[in-house]
């Protein structure tokens, strides 16, 4: 796990720790989206000290910013708090919540609209990448998505998160919410104001790639459902998607991912689901398995995948039937997370002169 470390005088070192983070509400998640961030989610819920405040979102806002069928979206919610629940998060230790339930998230981004810049937002990789080549009346050129970063500067922001864990691809994002808080800070105080400036977490799992196109990330939008293992996948869909995976012709096995990327994905699930097994890197875990063949490899690696997710899939199966379960946790989440955006909040509002 590495930090980033530039934070001497916004986060004081006696001040207590918020742990922020949040994920789309767009489905059942798949292995990539456990391994690169919610396991890493439950491992800070077990190993923080109870000092630690622990703040989880499903950003169902951020999940509109493509149009989703109304019906669609209410049952992807509740299937992903269901999940979250599954892989072992715990509502009297963690708050976990949905982001539209506080209104404080998006009253927040306004505030911050009115301070970001447009050349920055225009420069974020994410914008540039999803609107490529469009055309003007595309569905994606949105103000939403334009401002997407804005929203999740917010979302970090309102709760005074100290820390943000992230995939690699999210910390440009994060750095945008540290440039908008230090920004805000500068206006309307003396450079330690109302907000936060968050440190950066980054996830020690790369990404894991798409089993039928291993130089692409692993996605729910990707057409191909054989590319992406679910976390409710039985066993029988894990072993029969992990050997249909694309590798290569060449002889052994090693790690190359530029060179082996389909052979060196697989090398990566491993390494992750078994936590390393003793190996220090994936090279030298390639190595171990040097002269097995790559049956023998997916065939590892399929035990493996379904080590971890067997127990998430059957307690899914457990919540996702229990109605009071699930109204009693998003219940309890919006409450303890409204209380959290609330202080925040109304100091901003009181430096700008709102109050």
């Amino acid at each position: 796990m590495q930090h980033t470390r530039s934070l001497s005088q916004q986060t004081p070192s006696n001040s207590l720790k918020v742990i922020f983070s949040g994920i789309q509400p767009t489905g059942i998640p798949h292995l990539g989206n456990y391994l690169g961030a919610l396991r890493q989610w439950v491992h800070l819920q077990n190993t923080s000290d109870d000092s630690t405040t622990l703040i989880y979102s499903l950003v169902d806002l951020h999940a509109i910013t493509l149009r989703q069928p109304p019906a669609q979206l209410r049952q992807w919610k509740r299937e992903s708090l269901a999940m979250l629940l599954a892989i072992g998060l715990d509502p009297k230790r963690s708050t976990i919540f949905h982001q539209s339930t506080v209104p404080a998230h998006a009253e927040l981004m306004w505030i911050l609209s009115c301070q970001a810049s447009t050349g920055y937002l225009g420069r974020m990789t994410q914008w540039k990448d999803k609107t490529s080549g469009e055309k003007e009346g595309s569905e994606k050129l949105k103000l939403g998505l334009f401002s997407y970063p804005v929203l999740q500067a917010s979302d970090v922001l309102v709760h005074g998160a100290t820390h943000v864990p992230v995939g690699e691809d999210q910390a440009q994002h994060l750095e945008f919410a540290r440039e908008v808080a230090r920004g805000f800070n500068h206006v309307y105080g003396d450079g330690t104001g109302p907000l936060m400036v968050p440190e950066t977490i980054i996830s020690s799992a790369k990404r894991v790639m798409s089993l039928t196109d291993p130089e692409a990330k692993m996605s729910k939008s990707h057409a191909n459902p054989k590319s992406r293992i679910l976390l409710t996948d039985s066993e029988d869909e894990i072993r029969g998607k992990t050997n249909a995976a694309v590798t290569d012709s060449n002889a052994g096995v090693s790690y190359d991912p530029v060179q082996r990327p389909g052979v060196s994905n697989l090398i990566d699930i491993l390494y992750h689901c078994t936590k390393g097994a003793g190996f220090a890197d994936q090279v030298a875990l390639a190595k171990d398995l040097d002269g097995s063949s790559l049956r023998v490899v997916k065939q590892r690696v399929s035990d493996a995948i379904e080590g971890q997710v067997r127990p998430i899939r059957e307690r899914y199966q457990e919540i996702i039937s229990n109605d009071q379960l699930l109204d009693d946790a998003s219940a309890e989440g919006m409450l303890k997370a409204t209380i959290s955006a609330s202080a925040t909040l109304a100091k901003v509002k009181q430096a700008i002169g709102l109050t």
